[in-house]
């Protein structure tokens, strides 16, 4: 496709300008496929993705494919749903009554939240910006929340930057929610609303929503808090073992890391509900022949930095009433969670643990919840799984994640990408 050049791009700030202009260079480009070089880059590529997609301008418009109880089934699981609470005392508590509303999206592209003033909402129920409508660019054209997925970036689009026809009226400000800690996309948070969403400060109060998103999901991860916590329950000893060189224990406001062969034994108790012997403990530690005083020694001083748990002996066990990372991921998969059980599953288990004990643990626990993710067909699970680096390099599973996706997800063409780079490196 082309430029056409017979435009002009307005100069200034004139708002009624840059609309003339830009629902011109709209027209042009769907009648003859050219893009006016005055437009963003962003604007005219996102263009040409949609059209390309098969997307048309006049009719098109997002497809809803979540019925009600697959929805509540979807956010009930996401993981995005601890943070609603932080985006709605940042964002929709102070834009209901400015005209605006809020959304927010999975990794797939799905609106799983759109919040704001009741009749905003009303009125965007008209171009299908509702939950559970699919808002990548091939379902629904340009526009800030799937164009930010696509280009995994904040996007902010003028009106009739749009490509759509029915939502060239309204602007909108987005940026991607990530796992600070892996990495992975975990969905979009957007403004939408009048000219004014099209403002800079705009979307730097999206940025800035979304660091404090990602701190809240960091810090709820490691000391899972909420309204209904009690006293006793932020009192609980958790162990996380998760991703991690050693083991992390915390207690109320403390924590306590552990050498890797004190974790080691941590992780070996705390996985045992019998308890272990001096001698099974040496097994499971080493697959060299080690005296039962040399782990003894070690448990006695394991002991004194236990804080709240008490180790018992003959045989040796945890006592007291604690918590670990790895039983969240099996309660999750257990209850069929698993946007919630990649969340919680930070990597792999000590991962540079070569204890033998350790390493079936570890194995074992990785295995069940990939072969979870892979058997589940969930696109958006299987994604945030792929792009954590404990994920990146797993061709099944990226495999099962293209399976998945819906033809419009945005996702397909980084997804195709790396399965063509995976193949020539593995094949």
């Amino acid at each position: 496709m082309g430029h056409g050049d017979d435009l002009a791009m307005p100069s200034g700030a004139d708002v009624t300008s840059l609309t003339r202009f830009l629902h011109q260079a709209h027209d042009r480009f769907v009648v003859t496929g050219q893009t006016h070089r005055a437009l963003r880059r962003v604007v005219a590529e996102s263009w040409q993705r949609s059209l390309a997609a098969g997307l048309d301008p006049e009719v098109s418009l997002a497809r809803i494919g979540l019925d009600d109880g697959r929805l509540a089934e979807i956010r009930a699981a996401h993981p995005l749903a601890a943070a609603m609470p932080v985006i709605r005392r940042l964002l929709v508590d102070g834009l209901s009554d400015a005209g605006m509303l809020v959304a927010v999206s999975d990794a797939a592209g799905q609106l799983l939240w759109v919040e704001g003033d009741r009749q905003m909402r009303t009125r965007a129920e008209g171009m299908h910006f509702v939950p559970g409508a699919d808002w990548s660019e091939q379902s629904a054209g340009t526009n800030a929340p799937g164009t930010a997925l696509a280009l995994d970036t904040p996007v902010q689009l003028f009106g009739p930057e749009h490509l759509a026809r029915q939502v060239t009226p309204w602007s909108c400000s987005a940026a991607p929610i990530h796992d600070i800690d892996t990495g992975a996309m975990l969905g979009v948070l957007d403004i939408t609303g009048g000219n004014d969403v099209a403002a800079p400060h705009t979307l730097a109060l999206v940025r800035a929503t979304v660091a404090a998103v990602e701190a809240e999901l960091r810090l709820e991860r490691l000391t899972p808090r909420g309204p209904e916590l009690t006293a006793v329950q932020w009192l609980r000893p958790r162990l996380a073992v998760l991703g991690g060189r050693s083991a992390t224990l915390r207690f109320g406001a403390q924590a306590t890391t552990f050498s890797p062969r004190h974790s080691e034994i941590l992780v070996l108790l705390a996985e045992s509900s019998d308890g272990l012997t001096a001698a099974e403990l040496a097994v499971a530690i080493s697959e060299t022949e080690q005296a039962g005083v040399t782990v003894r020694a070690e448990l006695s001083r394991l002991r004194g930095l236990l804080g709240p748990l008490r180790l018992d002996s003959r045989p040796y066990r945890l006592d007291g009433d604690f918590s670990t990372d790895i039983a969240d991921v099996r309660a999750d998969l257990a209850g069929g969670r698993l946007r919630r059980a990649v969340a919680h599953y930070r990597g792999p288990l000590l991962p540079y643990s070569e204890a033998p004990g350790v390493v079936d643990l570890r194995e074992e626990l990785h295995a069940v919840l990939r072969s979870a993710l892979i058997s589940s067909g969930d696109a958006d699970a299987l994604l945030a799984f792929a792009d954590t680096a404990h994920g990146r390099d797993d061709f099944e599973v990226w495999a099962a994640a293209m399976n998945a996706l819906p033809a419009s997800s945005p996702r397909r063409p980084q997804v195709a990408a790396h399965l063509e780079r995976l193949d020539r490196l593995f094949g």
